[in-house]
């Protein structure tokens, strides 16, 4: 795992530096895009030779700034709502500099999209030419974004300042006027949540965990953030729109006495009303809306209530059946085992038998062994059964100190299989064509003469690879046994391939041709 950080080639002093956290970096998702290490250092050397400032998608520092994006978008679409509420011009020094510094990295956040990489859906490689990265941004998302990141928060600071700085009785109530204009004009900033969604989808696409559980992660915390942002802004225009009335004397605000109260009892009341009439309860909210204002805003609470639910509710079902598909598919395929065994009318011992059967061999999960490995290039499908069964194979004398060809050619056809306790894997006396492997359990080997247990890397029925012949031996399952077997046909099928190997085992047969051996 390891290999798998740090930027994909190394930087010297005279070409890199800084630039080093501009270049793509060697994670599952470049790897992914490009398909291998070799492939992603060449897209390194392709942006370093292209001599302009420009921002990979699969770079650190992408990385890093949409993290910090993300927490800044979402403080500000918090902490917008409840200035513009219940601040009422009062928000101190220090949300007024945070709404600067907010304003200044939105509208750097503009210019740098004209210098960041884009990663088209099925394209083979990121697109790092200025001019096609400005045509495609000014085609899609320009116009928000700088919407988004109108700098209200330089506006409402030199406002303040001269509100404050302005003793005129007329110019100051005019300054109030342009001020609360202003913090109503304030509310396009909360357009930055379709940046935050943006965001989400970028994290998922260059995260460096490429899990499947991480992506769910991703998806119910974004979920889970936007029913909360709603709730929240839903909650601060409870408040806000009596406020924008001056508190008439019928408002809620009144009949609860909250005018002189603090904020966050007003907040609290606010969003409890607005959960009230989100989720249909007339909890919190017994009286009628006493004017056309307060009308439209609760059938606007309910109905976004009612899209919440909705969505909420949609993406539940939507990860519930994406969750663990093999298992599943499982019951899905035991519940028509069911129907079929109950229509042959099949004895319940011998129908537990096949549901224990079915539990040994896949454990709770459907998989199609034979596509898997169908699906997996040749190379590595000799790994696989190389770490499975190599050792299974060595226990063998007949297969010691042979060709490490051989050995693999072997490997590819050996079929898995699985016994249950009880089963008769082998019969005495009755012809043969294959020999097995004990991968795990106990088998008890019962001959004429004599008993012997096998267990892990043990083997039986060599004999009968060989001559196919008949086996000399009873073989019974003591516990669940998980086999290899090795057929008679694949056997020399893959012999031929191998005629000195071949000759070393046709003498071996000649020599022992009078043991009695299974």
């Amino acid at each position: 795992m390891d290999k798998l950080k740090g930027p994909a080639v190394g930087c010297t002093t005279a070409t890199c530096g800084w630039r080093a956290l501009l270049l793509p970096q060697l994670n599952r998702q470049s790897l992914y895009m490009y398909g291998s290490e070799m492939a992603v250092e060449k897209e390194c050397i392709r942006q370093l030779q292209s001599g302009v400032f420009v921002i990979h998608p699969f770079s650190l520092m992408r990385s890093y700034y949409i993290m910090c994006m993300m927490a800044i978008t979402f403080l500000n679409l918090i902490g917008i709502p409840m200035e513009i509420a219940f601040l009422d011009g009062n928000s101190g020094l220090a949300w007024e500099g945070f709404n600067v510094f907010s304003d200044t990295l939105f509208l750097i956040d503009v210019a740098l999209n004209f210098r960041m990489g884009i990663i088209e859906e099925d394209g083979e490689e990121a697109i790092l030419d200025i001019k096609r990265i400005r045509v495609s941004y000014l085609r899609t998302w320009f116009i928000p974004d700088v919407i988004a990141a109108f700098p209200i928060g330089y506006i409402l600071l030199f406002a303040d300042l001269q509100y404050h700085n302005d003793d005129n009785p007329s110019k100051t109530n005019k300054m109030m006027r342009i001020l609360m204009f202003v913090r109503i004009l304030s509310l396009i900033r909360l357009a930055r949540v379709s940046r935050l969604v943006r965001f989400f989808n970028e994290v998922e696409k260059v995260s460096n965990a490429n899990l499947e559980v991480v992506r769910l992660f991703f998806r119910i915390l974004s979920l889970f953030m936007m029913i909360f942002l709603l709730c929240h802004w839903n909650g601060c225009i409870q408040y806000f729109v009596p406020m924008l009335e001056e508190f008439p004397t019928d408002c809620w605000v009144r009949k609860e006495n909250l005018m002189n109260a603090t904020v966050i009892v007003k907040y609290s009341w606010g969003v409890f009303r607005a959960l009230s009439q989100m989720i249909a309860l007339s909890y919190g909210s017994m009286d009628a809306p006493t004017n056309y204002v307060e009308l439209w805003m609760v059938m606007v609470s309910m109905v976004s209530g009612c899209l919440m639910y909705t969505v909420l509710v949609a993406n539940a079902t939507t990860m519930i059946a994406n969750i663990d598909p093999a298992a599943k598919e499982y019951k899905s395929k035991m519940s028509r085992l069911e129907h079929y065994m109950t229509f042959m009318k099949l004895p319940p011992e011998l129908q537990l038998r096949i549901n224990n059967y079915y539990q040994a061999r896949y454990g709770g999960k459907w998989f199609h062994e034979k596509d898997v490995m169908d699906t997996v290039s040749s190379a590595l499908k000799e790994q696989i059964l190389m770490v499975m069964c190599s050792r299974l194979l060595r226990n063998v004398p007949m297969f010691q100190n042979r060709d490490e060809n051989f050995i693999n050619a072997v490997l590819l056809k050996l079929e898995y299989e699985v016994f249950l306790e009880g089963d008769a894997i082998i019969r005495q006396n009755v012809p043969g064509d294959r020999m097995f492997f004990i991968d795990h359990g106990q088998v008890l080997m019962e001959t004429d003469s004599n008993e012997r247990e096998l267990c892990d890397g043990d083997f039986f029925g060599e004999t009968c690879v060989l001559t196919k012949g008949k086996h000399l031996a009873t073989v019974k399952a003591l516990t669940d046994c998980q086999c290899f077997s090795l057929s008679w046909d694949d056997f020399h099928e893959t012999l031929e391939g191998f005629p000195d190997v071949k000759k070393d085992l046709e003498k071996m047969v000649q020599l022992n041709s009078d043991c009695g051996l299974v």
